[in-house]
């Protein structure tokens, strides 16, 4: 099935009750597939970056104002980079959430056009005729009163930052380099950078079987003490200090659960026993994370050095049909609603077609979907633990957002992301909003 297939497909047992998708047209009709980079700011605002897989353009930043329901370009990100000049593989992607401090909104570059090389998307060894290799990504601010977006980091290596996290009240912005996975330390007030170095094996420019390994996309900080944790392919909880700076690996608890599955950390196509996302919930002390393709919430708990298998909430259709989410890496669409403690999660939900389940292929060479599934809103309240699942997201037509991997949960009742969707007869990413169904 191909993209436009999958994006443009509709479930033939469409039901009676679902969820409406607004689209908006960002004006990019390059827009790629995203992941994380959407965040709801303090002023109520939605940042958003759309993704390029071209040579010749960047990926933009947006800004979507609700109450004007007025969609702002900031820039492209090769710009904003002040790397126009350098006739290299442009700066095609942002990762990560935004992380707010002080009025300004922190946030890292990643590469977005690759090179296939023994099958597999790569950081290109060989560009285009004319174009340097890509200089490596960068770490932004943004301020939120004068717009002034602000260079302040290039990581050394020429690699791209797959994951980041800020300590907001130390200061520290930490990261997951991509692709071989070095772990990054920028001290905003001193300017200091450091490379602490590779995590696991060569990262995902390792050779499957032997030295390949999926790398973690989210990591977390323990704000009581500083911590910065991530995961493994292998299934080990890494915590970093940042005062030491030294990486240790916990002993006496990690990911490597029956629930999760099996999986060979060597070999492409899953995110193995990583977890998917993750954020700490500051009520309990304790940080709260969603398993890749099993769909499982748990509760890592630093200082008792354990984890407790909370539920799996993956859609309602996925728990009667015992399938894993059809896209491969799991969903990053996981998030914390403080103002009533409720996890918001979109995620996967297998379509039946005639009364048939719809089945994809059985493997994957690297993060995409297996199949087309539909998209459903599931919650879970935290402190009474009540899951439930609000039902598959359409559009307006009956067609189906897919390659949904964002999240935002907005100020104004509405939730946002980022999903495909067909414009003048080509498939874009690009924003939409779904209501929020507990306001």
């Amino acid at each position: 099935m191909t993209n436009r297939e999958a994006t443009k497909s509709k479930n033939t047992d469409q039901p009676a009750k679902y969820l409406e998708a607004k689209k908006y047209f960002s004006g990019f009709k390059l827009a790629h597939d995203t992941y994380n980079a959407i965040s709801c700011a303090s002023d109520g605002n939605i940042y958003y970056i759309l993704s390029s897989e071209s040579i010749e353009s960047g990926g933009r930043f947006y800004v979507y104002k609700p109450r004007e329901n007025k969609i702002e370009f900031i820039g492209d990100l090769t710009e904003l980079c002040r790397e126009k000049y350098l006739k290299a593989i442009p700066q095609g992607k942002s990762h990560v959430e935004f992380y707010e401090k002080n009025g300004k909104l922190y946030f890292s570059t990643h590469v977005g056009f690759y090179e296939l090389i023994d099958g597999m998307d790569r950081l290109p060894e060989n560009p285009p005729a004319g174009y340097e290799k890509y200089p490596g990504g960068h770490i932004l601010s943004y301020d939120l009163i004068t717009r002034e977006v602000e260079n302040l980091l290039l990581v050394p290596g020429g690699e791209g930052i797959v994951s980041m996290t800020m300590d907001k009240e130390r200061g520290h912005i930490y990261g997951i380099t991509w692709p071989t996975g070095r772990f990054i330390h920028f001290d905003l007030q001193t300017k200091a950078f450091h490379d602490i170095g590779l995590v696991s094996g060569l990262g995902e420019a390792g050779t499957p079987g032997k030295d390949f390994r999926t790398l973690c996309r989210s990591l977390f900080v323990d704000p009581r003490s500083g911590k910065v944790y991530f995961s493994t392919a292998e299934g080990d909880i890494y915590w970093y200090d940042a005062q030491q700076k030294t990486l240790t690996a916990e002993e006496e608890v990690n990911l490597r659960l029956d629930y999760f599955g099996l999986y060979d950390p060597t070999q492409p196509g899953s995110m193995a026993y990583n977890w998917r996302k993750i954020f700490w919930h500051e009520p309990e002390g304790v940080a709260y994370g969603i398993h890749g393709n099993s769909g499982y919430l748990f509760r890592f708990d630093p200082l008792k050095k354990n984890i407790e298998i909370v539920e799996r909430i993956v859609s309602e259709p996925s728990r009667k049909s015992g399938m894993f989410d059809q896209f491969s890496y799991g969903y990053l669409g996981f998030e914390l609603c403080k103002e009533n403690d409720t996890i918001y999660y979109l995620t996967g939900g297998p379509i039946y077609k005639n009364g048939k389940l719809v089945r994809g292929v059985e493997k994957i060479a690297k993060g995409a979907a297996k199949g087309l599934e539909n998209l459903h809103l599931v919650t879970f309240h935290i402190v009474s633990k009540h899951y439930f699942d609000h039902g598959p997201v359409l559009y307006p037509d009956g067609s189906i957002p897919t390659y949904v991997n964002s999240i935002a949960i907005g100020k104004d009742g509405y939730i946002y992301t980022l999903a495909r969707w067909e414009h003048e007869g080509k498939i874009i990413q690009d924003l939409i909003k779904i209501k929020n169904p507990l306001q």
